[in-house]
């Protein structure tokens, strides 16, 4: 019960915070490459690009690691690629705003999961119809998806979920970043089967290479990075709840540098999700410091109560 009853880290919650909005900043540089590569081609050379300079930043030492380290890192990397990739393929499809909506189903059901405490449903139910206003907001504006975008999201969800609890695992196991380098190689080998002619045809156009290092750092070297050392600091259920705040910023980042829609619905929803943000760290926070001042109940009592 230790890791669902840490205290809420102002650290941690600063880390995923930088990491959620980094990730839309990394989708909108995506979006100008998908043209030339194709979804599974974007994803394959930014997981490429990601991991060159997470080795030399991290320099693992994977010949020390256990088996059980070394599996736990191959499952990480496995549901890294299934993260990335079959998101780029959800939005190649459907709007981003469903898209993202599905998508977050994964760390919701999760956070509901794994928490203990029933005031946590509050908040996960306020994120939930947050991310459903978003949804619906995206289906109001009269664009085509296709049931295939619709899987893809689900599967990007479902992956997210599985990615949280490995990154967790993994982040235990083994000191700083040592894990990490070494899962998005194994992310990059998974998608390199349907994402290889992608990867030839960016790699045949030189002028779009800085483009393609923007993404990589931005989508993945800082997003992922920062959440492991966040999962570090918060418990996993809070983690989740944090989580979405990404479509929040995706919907700043749409209305401010792609001059995308900003709408009532689309402010509803960041407002519920935000609301929802605050009431897990609270919530969170105020029962770390019931359980502290349980321990410490029971420690003065057990020393009254001693031989005598």
């Amino acid at each position: 019960m230790g890791g669902r009853t840490r205290g809420i880290s102002i650290t941690g919650v600063v880390l995923v915070m930088a990491a959620t909005f980094a990730l839309p900043l990394g989708a909108a540089v995506a979006t100008q490459l998908f043209p030339i590569g194709g979804a599974w081609g974007v994803t394959a050379v930014r997981l490429i690009l990601a991991s060159v300079f997470l080795m030399l930043l991290a320099r693992p030492t994977p010949w020390r690691w256990t088996k059980t380290a070394w599996r736990d890192v191959v499952l990480f990397g496995i549901t890294l690629a299934g993260l990335n990739g079959f998101f780029y393929a959800a939005v190649e499809r459907i709007p981003l705003g469903v898209a993202v909506a599905i998508e977050f189903v994964g760390p919701l059901a999760l956070a509901v999961f794994l928490s203990t405490n029933r005031r946590d449903l509050i908040w996960i139910g306020l994120a939930g119809l947050g991310l459903v206003v978003l949804g619906v907001e995206s289906l109001a504006a009269d664009v085509t998806f296709d049931l295939l975008g619709i899987l893809f999201a689900a599967l990007s969800g479902v992956s997210w979920a599985f990615y949280i609890l490995f990154s967790a695992r993994v982040g235990r196991q083994l000191a700083g970043l040592e894990g990490l380098p070494v899962a998005t190689i194994v992310a990059a080998l998974v998608l390199l089967p349907v994402g290889f002619s992608g990867m030839v045809d960016l790699a045949l156009t030189p002028e779009i290479y800085w483009l393609a290092l923007a993404m990589a750092v931005l989508s993945t070297v800082i997003p992922v990075s920062f959440e492991m050392a966040a999962l570090r600091r918060l418990p996993r259920n809070a983690f989740s709840i944090l989580l979405s705040l990404e479509p929040v910023f995706a919907a700043l980042i749409g209305w401010v540098l792609l001059e995308q829609t900003f709408g009532v619905l689309r402010s509803v929803a960041i407002f519920l999700i935000i609301g929802a943000t605050i009431g897990m760290t609270v919530s969170a926070a105020r029962l770390s410091r019931e359980v502290v001042d349980q321990h410490e109940v029971r420690a003065r009592d057990e020393r009254e109560s001693g031989p005598g």
